[in-house]
């Protein structure tokens, strides 16, 4: 790929922005537990980057349950946002508001494209002063598809008005990787350290530190 044509970036959010996986995977297993499921964790490593409604018609599936994933999606969700207001110790991933800042000051369009809900990412977004970097957001809650169906990223592009060829995508997750792959759209795989149950093999390039792309972009 030839980077000095990218003119748009394309950020998920949990694992790439802010390190919340661990809040995501305690407000999870305490719904699970709430309607006595006993979830293993294969399973579970499979939602990574779904939505929330998607990982929630799957358990419904699966178990054979009779709940509505709606009403599931809200009960998880109500855990979550108390696990993301009483933990000081919640932050962004290191180096990522640097190279935010990085690619906003090139004049590069930014867009948020994550699979968590809008009240997470304006919650996230507000919290850590974000809005002022992106042109745009998209919640794959909002979508009929999840990653890794290319939806979400189709949408990006256009929202940031660039072409497939001149965008990149920064994803955590193995179903977001193939999300951009089927989009056409190149895709770093970020290697982050608390997260260890996703291959990032899919991805055309894989990073372990954001300073790496100021080298290629």
């Amino acid at each position: 790929m030839d980077f000095s044509k990218v003119s748009c970036v394309i950020f998920d959010m949990d694992g790439v922005i802010i390190n919340s996986e661990e809040i995501h995977k305690r407000a999870y297993f305490d719904t699970f537990a709430f309607l006595n499921l006993e979830v293993s964790v294969a399973l579970y490593q499979s939602f990574t980057g779904s939505s929330t409604l998607n990982v929630f018609q799957k358990v419904v599936s699966h178990f054979k349950l009779s709940e509505d994933p709606k009403k599931l999606v809200l009960e998880k969700r109500k855990r979550f946002v108390e696990y993301f207001e009483k933990d000081p110790n919640l932050d962004l991933v290191p180096g990522v508001k640097d190279i935010i800042q990085y690619f906003h000051k090139k004049g590069l369009t930014l867009i948020l494209a994550s699979s968590s809900s809008m009240e997470n990412i304006d919650r996230v977004f507000n919290r850590f002063e974000l809005n002022q970097f992106f042109k745009a957001k998209i919640s794959g809650a909002d979508l009929v598809k999840s990653k890794p169906h290319p939806e979400i990223f189709e949408k990006a592009a256009i929202l940031g008005n660039a072409a497939k060829q001149n965008c990149i995508v920064i994803e955590d997750s193995d179903n977001g990787i193939m999300a951009a792959n089927k989009a056409g759209i190149y895709v770093f795989g970020y290697d982050n350290p608390t997260i260890t149950n996703q291959t990032l093999q899919r991805a055309d390039q894989v990073i372990s530190d954001y300073s790496e792309l100021k080298a290629l972009i």
